[in-house]
């Protein structure tokens, strides 16, 4: 058999690893969209490197954008197979991948205007929401830990891998000409000791490990909690400068890791007197869908369901739905924390927000997550003097911070935790993804100190041949 690296290959998204078996018979791991990749984006996006109508099956870990968002596009062009994913992956991704279409159909309406207006030629979305509907009805829920045959010869079972809800490593069982090879995919890797989620699962012993390695050449645990973190930047900003907090954060995980944590600081009466806003219709969705999962969340969580029934309310938190309302935030002068998507600051309603108060130096702008280093996000955090949003140019005088302790992937200490199941000797190759270059090179030193001999960090659409 064959593994090839379609996406999230020296890069962080797009995550797209597709096994060829000697029948024939081909199994897509994630099919992810691109994001933060600046001017080769679309075109990584329509470009995928296989024809979606020659594979059989498609096992996805988790449903954050860049793992599924490019499954509406593969059944357009073909796919009828088979995706599998967790209960809580395919509630999410009901949700994403609507969320997504209408922004392809919003972006590609907003495209055509100036190609026509420059008399070239317009072009179809990437993928509409009758695109969305006909992939949902492909979804095939495989619950944790169970072993589920797909054919003769090929299992799977799903392990909790502890980033989002839903969220699993993929442990695949393949016999070929009477030889069994396990293969596990991890996803994305969570943090152990995450603040609502139980720790990534141990898995069974593997030949080949596709490891992701997002944080591979950091370490969170010295690094202050949360709280105290989001504590100092309101009070700072919104107290002492009268001035508002941007925090661009991913609809799913993120925002609810935040909602979480300023609902502690209520709990311990630290709570600053302001307004809180999420803005994002999506981010409400999701957390809707968390609070119906509770069976997720780690047992310091389920110890304050006990006394506290909605753990991500407090006192000054409202809703935004509206365009309207989300665009009367831009107006009002008060100070005030507005959380909004996306987590890159590369789309959704955030970015019409640093837009809007990018300018001010009363304000904040708070990253919270990994942002790829040619997204809005990552231009703000590399302390660019003037960015570029919607075509304009604007001066950056607000404060630009970062709370590092928030990732929902996990420290290089949390991938060498989530490989301690496992015997170095008996691992043929350990593949590092999702992850740019420069950190996975240190992460692969890391790894071949503590014994897992072979250790490759593939590039874009590279072809591995396993069982060699």
């Amino acid at each position: 058999m064959t593994i090839t690296f379609h996406g999230a290959a020296q890069t962080v998204t797009g995550s797209k690893h597709l096994i060829t078996l000697l029948n024939g018979t081909k199994i897509l791991l994630d099919c992810g969209l691109f994001q933060g990749q600046g001017d080769s984006t679309n075109e990584l996006n329509a470009n995928l490197g296989f024809n979606p109508s020659t594979i059989n099956y498609v096992i996805l870990s988790h449903a954050h954008i860049d793992h599924c968002g490019l499954i509406p596009y593969l059944v357009a062009q073909g796919f009828n197979g088979t995706i599998y994913c967790t209960t809580a992956t395919m509630q999410l991704a009901n949700i994403l991948l609507q969320d997504s279409a209408k922004i392809q159909m919003q972006d590609n309406e907003y495209q055509n205007k100036h190609l026509s207006r420059k008399g070239l030629p317009t072009k179809p979305p990437l993928y509409t929401d009758n695109d969305v509907i006909a992939a949902l009805s492909l979804f095939k829920i495989v619950v944790y830990n169970t072993e589920f045959e797909i054919e003769p010869g090929i299992t799977f079972n799903f392990t909790d891998a502890g980033h989002i809800i839903g969220s699993a490593a993929i442990n695949l069982s393949i016999v070929e000409n009477g030889k069994q090879t396990n293969i596990t995919f991890s996803g994305d890797v969570g943090t152990y000791g995450d603040a609502l989620l139980k720790s990534p699962h141990p898995f069974r012993q593997a030949d080949y490990i596709l490891l992701e390695s997002t944080y591979g050449d950091s370490l969170h645990k010295d690094l202050a909690p949360t709280e105290d973190e989001l504590l100092k930047v309101i009070t700072e900003t919104c107290l002492a400068k009268r001035g508002k907090v941007i925090i661009p954060a991913f609809s799913v995980g993120r925002t609810q890791e935040i909602l979480y944590a300023l609902n502690t600081l209520e709990e311990q009466g630290k709570l600053p007197d302001v307004a809180y806003y999420v803005d994002s219709p999506l981010a409400i969705k999701a957390t809707q869908i968390l609070k119906n999962n509770t069976q997720v969340l780690n047992q310091n969580v389920q110890k304050t369901l006990e006394t506290d029934n909605d753990i991500f309310k407090f006192k000054g938190l409202r809703f935004i739905e509206s365009v309207i309302e989300s665009k009367a935030l831009n107006t009002d002068t008060r100070p005030c924390v507005i959380i909004a998507s996306s987590g890159m600051a590369d789309a959704g309603r955030v970015k019409h927000h640093i837009k809007n108060n990018i300018g001010n130096v009363k304000n904040t702008i708070l990253m919270v997550g990994y942002c790829e280093p040619n997204s809005l996000g990552g231009k703000l955090l590399s302390k660019n003097f003037e960015v570029q949003i919607f075509g304009d140019t604007y001066q950056v005088n607000a404060e630009i911070q970062a709370i590092k302790s928030m990732s929902a992937h996990g420290d290089y200490q949390d991938l060498i935790n989530f490989l301690a199941c496992q015997n170095p000797a008996e691992v043929k190759k350990i593949f590092l993804v999702h992850g740019e270059l420069a950190t996975q090179q240190k992460l692969k030193q890391r790894l071949l100190a503590i014994g897992f001999a072979n250790v490759e960090i593939p590039y874009l659409h590279q072809s591995v041949k396993l069982n060699k």
